[in-house]
């Protein structure tokens, strides 16, 4: 448990760090990027614990894990292409991706209860983290009125996703 907490807070920093960088704030194509990454991280996540799991409302989770955030990364694709934008790689989606390997590592050396108890406990400290970052950095950063909302709309699905783990999380105790 302290290291999902642990993971959560090295992703909160990491997303974070866009906020404390000056006044320096992320650009939309920064944006695009990290957003992307951060619901691809849990695409594969989902992907790990539908390989793994034998729980059913656990494999139901991660169904929707999978399909509501390949949906919106579809969006986000479709719209960066509608806008001429090529999302920009950054330091920010970077160590998401390096905290998110890492998460990958740890899950895949559990089984059983213990597995589907670590994914469900880092669902919710992952879309804790995902959502502060968008609702106090990325959506008032954007300056593009659809990306912002498409961000906007992530994010109110997104703490569905959260209510929806720590429910799971508490029956799991």
């Amino acid at each position: 448990m302290l290291k999902r907490i642990l993971g959560a807070a090295l992703i909160a920093a990491s997303l974070g760090t866009i906020s404390i960088a000056g006044d320096a704030k992320p650009t939309d194509p920064e944006i695009a990027h990290i957003a992307y990454t951060a619901g691809q991280i849990d695409v594969t996540a989902a992907e790990q614990a539908l390989k793994k799991s034998k729980n059913a409302e656990v494999i139901e989770f991660a169904k929707t894990m999978e399909r509501d955030h390949k949906a919106v990364n579809d969006q986000a694709l479709a719209l960066v292409k509608k806008l001429k934008v090529t999302p920009e790689d950054n330091a920010i989606s970077q160590s998401l991706s390096a905290q998110a390997n890492k998460e990958l590592t740890t899950l895949s050396a559990l089984d059983g209860a213990a597995f589907d108890k670590a994914y469900v406990e880092n669902e919710v400290a992952y879309h804790k983290s995902v959502n502060d970052a968008l609702a106090k950095v990325l959506i008032p950063s954007a300056q593009n009125k659809e990306l912002k909302s498409l961000l906007e709309t992530g994010l109110t699905l997104f703490k569905q996703h959260q209510m929806h783990a720590e429910h799971l999380a508490s029956m799991m105790k």
